[in-house]
């Protein structure tokens, strides 16, 4: 088994899960079908390759955060081309600024191939909507005889350099990993976001079991600073009466 990990780092991103009509929500991270669709655009599939998508959707899903942005809300207004009739106003969400790991765990001539697709995709990645390209390539690595979890826990802290000069006090810093459940886990939640249908005209996404948890980064930024002395202002009082 081996674990690819991505960067999912940009100016603005959005992963919906439960996104209807006018009103287009965000997830707080990644989303496992947004990922998937983002592996399948890489290597060139169409929508509606149902065979394919399905080993896609076999690969277990994490996502660390390592940044968690802000939400921000946008509108949008449109008309119809040839009446000039109004649309309905839509509300976009979107995180700004966020910072994510995501891992996918399979067998190894699968992720080589995922591997080669993000060295060169044959179509561009984008963070959840065509609108959000990522800041950079968002190939991390391949890692051979690893595990989900341990990918996620042992990968570098990806936090832009502003971020990790605020939190320059903390030598480790805390993060929250999101990861699909294994059969034995108890306590997960649920999310409509397992893929099984990319077709146009018939979106399906079925749930999957989700576990969080929360992993120590090292901080590369970190300042050791000094204890601040005790001061007792009544000494210097003492002295004088001496």
């Amino acid at each position: 088994m081996s674990v690819l990990t991505l960067r999912l780092a940009g100016p603005l991103q959005a992963w919906g899960a439960s996104a209807r009509f006018a009103r287009r929500t965000t997830e707080s991270a990644p989303t496992k079908s947004g990922v998937i669709g983002m592996l399948a655009a890489a290597q060139g599939l169409q929508r509606g390759h149902d065979a394919t998508l399905a080993q896609l959707a076999r690969l277990r899903f994490g996502v660390r955060i390592d940044q968690p942005g802000t939400r921000v809300r946008d509108y949008q207004t449109a008309q119809h081309q040839d009446t000039g009739k109004l649309m309905p106003v839509s509300e976009r969400y979107y995180l700004a600024d966020a910072v994510f790991v995501a891992a996918v765990e399979g067998e190894d001539t699968l992720l080589d191939e995922l591997d080669a697709a993000l060295r060169a995709p044959v179509y561009a990645p984008y963070l959840g909507r065509r609108s959000c390209p990522p800041a950079q390539p968002v190939r991390l690595g391949l890692q051979r005889s690893s595990d989900l979890a341990q990918a996620l826990r042992e990968e570098l802290w990806q936090a832009s350099a502003w971020y990790r000069r605020q939190r320059r006090r903390e030598a480790t810093v805390p993060l929250s990993v999101l990861r699909e459940a294994l059969p034995h886990e108890d306590g997960a939640d649920l999310l409509r976001d397992q893929p099984v249908s990319f077709a146009a005209e018939f979106r399906r996404h079925a749930l999957r079991a989700l576990v969080t948890e929360s992993v120590y980064a090292h901080n590369p930024d970190a300042v050791a600073f000094e204890a601040v002395p005790e001061h007792d202002p009544f000494t210097a009082l003492e002295d004088e009466t001496l």
